[in-house]
């Protein structure tokens, strides 16, 4: 259990990455994970500061003999991802992460990890805290807010951090240096609609999808994936159009940056069309399963007999928001022309409420160029202002331009080749990182962002790699020892 990953090496940063993930950190909800940092860094005796949104700024001087190199910033957010399976009971905001070792990788209990992006600070709190590890000056900057719009990077001022070199710790593989990511924004339809009393005659059921892989909705959308959400409107406009279905009640989906594992709608459908339906859904389980076998081998729809509820959707309505879900894109809209197997612009369709005469479609839509991530908004805009909801855009932020021949780019692409003797993949990501937003305001400042193997980010699924911490570790040791000198 989580006592396992205190005897794992290094065992300071498993040690602070355990007392971080005893700390609640949902996004948005950050309060006791900020004043967990600012007691740190003064417990420490190290100048700590917390800006009017909510980062903190920790700041130590160079070990002996450093003196003379360049400051460096070292980032990574306080936030994490809130998931957990819909079978798992467990508080959020008040239980501690219940982490287990399984072999190489630790995992979490039926709930995300938290090790996007709690490795990160886990590794900059050893570093604050360390008596015997060389290093320049450095800036410890923990942001807040970065899984569910980035406010905390977009609330950074200039002025506040003099270091010349940023190491984001938030990639996740370490073959992996991240030069450039994707920008982003939330696009919100909202509305209300008119119920009719439930036709006489009808059978009450409730539809669940579940079992869907999920992940992370920037670097996992290129994997196919299914989402909850559009597969349970495929089933639902299918049989609205065969059997006369009528829909009580959607839920399904969660966070924007999280591809929608699971999805329950209530309905009701004619009597004397029982038995066919319940043929129907065993029908449409059998091509999902088939569709996603290799994306999603969980998948599982299932049909149960619930009581008929009172009121149903207006047929008019139903018939408009299924076919504007229908509509709404969902997954890859382009592939970068330039850069090979790159992401360029996409849409998540992350949640879908209905639910007592109001609704609501929650996306995200991502881009590396920002006229491409706006035209997209604005057709899935189109799509539901048909069905005469208000659409909102909202915590848009802005892509991370790739500059690789910037020194420190150079440095730790030298130096990942001569410890493992192969090329490190320099790239450019389909993730919002936030050194796009921070260079808005410190425009000189040379940026690159690595990390350890972590898998099934933003899902339940996610895991870190032991060996790999190791490894990520070691690398950002050396790179600090081989920091240039001040100009």
């Amino acid at each position: 259990m989580s006592s396992d990953i205190r005897t794992l090496s290094p065992k300071e940063l498993w040690n602070n990455f355990a007392d971080l993930n005893a700390v609640p950190r949902a996004s948005k909800k950050e309060e006791q994970v900020i004043q967990f940092i600012i007691d740190f860094g003064k417990k420490l005796n190290l100048p700590t500061h917390k800006d009017e949104v909510g980062n903190v700024i920790i700041k130590k001087p160079a070990t002996e003999g450093m003196e003379n190199k360049t400051t460096i910033v070292l980032q990574s957010h306080l936030d994490m991802v809130h998931q957990k399976n819909g079978d798992t009971d467990f508080d959020f905001a008040t239980q501690g992460i219940d982490m287990i070792v399984d072999n190489d990788w630790v995992k979490a209990n039926g709930t995300t990890l938290g090790a996007d992006n709690g490795i990160g600070v886990a590794s900059i709190m050893t570093l604050l805290a360390s008596t015997d590890i060389a290093h320049p000056a450095i800036e410890a900057l923990f942001t807040i807010d970065e899984e569910t719009g980035m406010t905390g990077a977009l609330g950074l001022k200039g002025g506040l951090l003099d270091g010349k070199i940023l190491l984001n710790l938030d990639t996740e593989d370490d073959r992996e240096l991240t030069i450039g990511c994707a920008g982003g924004i939330d696009v919100t339809a909202t509305g209300n609609y008119e119920t009719e009393k439930t036709p006489i005659d009808t059978t009450g059921f409730r539809i669940t999808i579940k079992g869907l892989t999920g992940g992370h909705s920037g670097m996992d959308i290129y994997k196919g994936r299914g989402n909850s959400n559009k597969l349970m409107n495929r089933v639902l406009i299918n049989a609205a159009g065969k059997f006369g279905l009528r829909i009580h009640s959607i839920d399904g989906g969660g966070l924007r940056n999280a591809i929608p594992r699971e999805s329950v709608a209530t309905i009701v459908a004619p009597s004397k069309n029982a038995g066919a339906f319940k043929t129907f859904i065993d029908e449409q389980k059998a091509v999902l399963v088939s569709e996603y076998k290799s994306t999603d081998p969980s998948i599982d729809v299932s049909l149960e007999g619930i009581d008929v509820p009172s009121t149903v959707i207006s047929s008019s309505f139903q018939y408009s928001l299924l076919r504007a879900i229908h509509t709404c894109p969902n997954g890859i809209a382009r592939m970068s022309p330039d850069i090979p197997g790159l992401v360029q612009t996409s849409n998540n369709v992350a949640r879908v409420l209905v639910k007592d005469g109001s609704y609501s479609v929650l996306c995200l839509t991502r881009s590396a160029v920002d006229s491409e991530k706006m035209d997209l908004a604005d057709s899935i805009r189109s799509a539901f202002e048909l069905t005469g909801a208000t659409v909102e855009f909202g915590g848009s932020y802005p892509g991370w331009t790739p500059r690789p021949d910037a020194a420190i780019v150079k440095l730790m692409s030298n130096l990942y080749k001569e410890r493992y003797h192969e090329d490190a993949d320099v790239n450019a990501c389909h993730a919002g990182l936030e050194c796009g937003i921070i260079g808005k305001n410190y425009p000189g400042m040379e940026m690159i962002s690595f990390g350890p193997n972590i898998r099934g980010a933003h899902s339940p699924d996610e895991k870190v790699q032991v060996s790999s911490v190791q490894k990520y570790w070691e690398f950002l040791l050396e790179t600090l020892k081989r920091i240039p000198a001040k100009n």
